[in-house]
């Protein structure tokens, strides 16, 4: 097994999973059983996102082309509709 991306967050994690397995390469997540841990072990660290050797290189190029850690688009439209009203809001 060789390591094709290091994530910060299980979310991250999860992604490139889900992007990897879509392409029918098996992938093991190393160190998620361990994320929040207590005592000796660290509450926040790296997930190491496994895929057999003789996948690497199909998966990294994958990973690479994966939108991760990089800012939102400037010219993007906001989330929510700016011109609703907020409605009723808890006093």
């Amino acid at each position: 097994m060789k390591v094709v991306y290091e994530a910060a967050n299980l979310i991250d994690a999860h992604l490139v999973r889900h992007a990897l397995e879509a392409q029918e390469i098996p992938v093991f997540l190393q160190g998620e059983a361990l994320m929040g841990g207590m005592g000796e072990l660290p509450l926040f660290g790296t997930i190491l996102v496994c895929v057999p050797d003789v996948v690497w290189p199909e998966a990294s190029a994958i990973v690479a082309a994966l939108p991760l850690n990089q800012p939102p688009d400037e010219g993007a439209e906001p989330l929510g509709d700016a011109d609703a009203s907020p409605g009723w809001l808890p006093a």
